[in-house]
């Protein structure tokens, strides 16, 4: 089997400071790619990881702040990006919020800033980054969704219903930019442990995660970042348009009891 291999491509990651977004840019950085940090407020961090990237692969590495949910911020981000890199072959949509609250409670500003972030960011990135691919060969524009752009989950109507739209503005991306050689796909990730969250699973309980979830394990920010450098490369080059689910099997697990009658010779 061949190794993935992504030397010489440009890769831009939207949300590249910390969590999954870090990682992404990790692996991406490990497979060959020259990496563009997109972060919103963590300027210490991005750097950090710039720097990171640079002394362990050996790859080109530069970041930016922007709101990708900003029109203006997206374009300049991008023009920061042609004078680093010289174009871009890899977007990788990843920069997302959510916030818990009950939709009675709920104030319109937190629904249009989630919605902005996670599926208008998409779009001013997407279209920034096919406007240079179509000129030089196409490229791979991999969009960070979850489980629930199917799974609906209390407290979270608006990150749910940002996340439906993702996966089918995934799929109308793809239909629209086939012909520019511009594979689209995304990437639904369930739970997965980070930095960030990992006080909070500990005191949820991660041993409830890890009874719901078939593997019987919570995941790690490696099993995206993996999935990700793979869809990104050429070996993956005939998927375009699809869904890839990274959870264990946890959405299927809806009907948790188990009517089986023990297994004879086990």
């Amino acid at each position: 089997m061949k190794e993935i291999d992504l030397k010489g491509k440009k890769a831009l990651v939207t949300g590249g400071s910390m969590g999954i977004g870090a990682e992404i840019c990790k692996q991406l950085a490990n497979c060959g790619a020259d990496v563009f940090i997109n972060y919103y407020s963590n300027k210490a961090k991005a750097e950090a990881l710039v720097k990171e990237l640079q002394e362990t692969y050996g790859v080109k590495a530069a970041c930016a702040g922007a709101n990708v949910a900003d029109s203006k911020q997206v374009a300049e981000m991008f023009l920061q990006l042609d004078k680093e890199f010289g174009g871009i072959d890899i977007l990788v949509n990843n920069a997302g919020s959510e916030s818990v609250s009950h939709v009675l409670d709920m104030e319109e500003k937190e629904w249009d800033r989630v919605l902005n972030i996670n599926l208008k960011g998409p779009f001013l990135c997407s279209k920034q980054a096919a406007q240079r691919m179509e000129h030089s060969g196409g490229g791979v524009i991999i969009n960070i969704s979850s489980i629930h752009d199917s799974v609906p989950r209390k407290g979270l109507i608006h990150y749910c219903s940002a996340k439906a739209g993702l996966k089918m503005f995934t799929k109308c991306l793809s239909l629209e930019l086939a012909d520019q050689g511009i594979r689209v796909l995304s990437i639904a990730p369930g739970a997965i442990e980070t930095n960030m969250n990992r006080e909070e699973i500990k005191n949820f309980g991660k041993d409830k995660f890890e009874q719901w979830i078939p593997q019987g394990r919570i995941g790690e920010v490696s099993d995206v970042a993996n999935t990700v450098a793979f869809m990104a490369s050429d070996l993956a080059s005939y998927i375009n348009g699809a869904d890839i689910y990274i959870d264990g099997a946890y959405m299927n697990h809806t009907i948790q009891y188990d009517p089986r009658p023990e297994r004879k010779n086990k």
